[in-house]
């Protein structure tokens, strides 16, 4: 059996008044943080698809990859 609806909305409601709580610096930090740990695993993604690949090349894939998903996300700019 698993969790009641009111469970799932408890530790929603919850999580969202943490969110609010805590403060923009801590917010902002954890967006740089989380970007910096993608952009490593897609880099590692890179370092797999490309084994003989130097560190230039995998960052530069790495700039491409990320103008790609950019276009996708915003095709219009």
């Amino acid at each position: 059996m698993g969790p009641t609806q009111e469970l799932v909305d408890a530790i929603y409601r919850e999580r969202v008044l943490c969110a609010r709580r805590t403060p923009i610096e801590l917010k902002l930090r954890a967006g740089g943080d989380l970007f910096e740990e993608v952009c490593q695993r897609m880099a590692d993604g890179l370092r797999d698809e490309n084994p003989g690949a130097d560190e230039a090349t995998i960052q530069d894939l790495l700039r491409r990859r990320l103008a790609l998903v950019r276009r996708l996300e915003y095709p219009a700019r």
